[in-house]
């Protein structure tokens, strides 16, 4: 009785948490007049693909999934390459600049986006860089780099310090120590950081409102811009949602197994 009390409640939960996505998922699949229907149905007369042709063929959507992309890339790989040197000092050498560097770190991530804004703004504007997935990469490095530090310090230090003291018995500088040993041992960890770097840049829409108009325009400022003289565009909106939605989804599931071996390393020190 009580294992299906569990099930049934773990179940609820789901579809509370995917009804969203899945009345997402349907109204971009109804026909074009279904999707704006006053009052809305759930379930849509018959299937239809009309919205996504019609989101596909609009001006600069397919350059905006590009932006995206590449925008949420050097973002990872820029907030992955600095966390990861940073979260190891700290846990290696344990100092009062070390243990502030993580304090700093949780108090920047809590900081509004849009009271950095109109700053980065400016900045960008005087190096040349407005407009630009570069620009728009590094102040969205500003929100990923704070998290990652802050899961991958939890990571390095469940790593046995005897690990890194065999390495460097063996030979290895600290830095080789770094990357041929402790890096394979969180590799779960890092997949989890990597993770939420990127969806920190793929999700956000503040910076790229701010520092982006035509050129590196991204996806969620195209999804905003499919509007009518009558109002939203329900249909082609939905329909890019979705397809927006897929990267993350799918990229979660290849890397849910190193996802579940990160979380796990972080909850037991060995």
């Amino acid at each position: 009785m009580k294992r299906a009390l569990l099930w049934a409640t773990a179940v609820l939960v789901v579809l509370i948490y995917a009804f969203p996505f899945l009345y997402l998922l349907i109204t971009s699949l109804k026909p074009p007049t279904d999707a704006i229907a006053v009052p809305p149905s759930v379930l849509p007369h018959r299937f239809s693909l009309d919205n996504y042709v019609q989101a596909l063929h609009r001006e600069g959507v397919a350059a905006s999934f590009i932006n995206s992309l590449t925008t949420a890339a050097i973002t990872t790989v820029l907030s992955m390459g600095l966390a990861i040197p940073a979260a190891w000092g700290v846990t290696r050498y344990r100092s009062r600049a070390g243990r502030a560097l993580l304090v700093g770190s949780l108090l920047v991530r809590m900081i509004p986006a849009v009271a950095v804004g109109v700053p980065l703004v400016g900045i960008m504007s005087s190096l040349r860089l407005s407009d630009t997935p570069v620009g728009l990469a590094l102040a969205q490095t500003t929100v990923a780099m704070p998290l990652a530090i802050w899961l991958l310090a939890s990571f390095f230090e469940a790593v046995p310090r005897e690990i890194e003291e065999a390495a460097l018995v063996d030979g290895c500088s600290r830095p080789r120590a770094l990357v041929s040993v402790i890096l394979p041992v969180v590799s779960g960890g890092a997949a989890v950081a990597a993770i939420f770097a990127f969806l920190a840049s793929w999700n956000e829409f503040l910076f790229a409102l701010l520092l982006t108009s035509l050129r590196a325009q991204t996806t969620p400022l195209a999804i905003a811009n499919l509007q009518t003289q009558f109002g939203l565009d329900w249909g082609p909106m939905t329909a890019l949602a979705t397809l927006y939605s897929l990267p993350a989804v799918v990229l979660t599931l290849l890397l849910q197994r190193r996802i579940v071996a990160g979380l796990s390393l972080g909850a037991v020190k060995g």
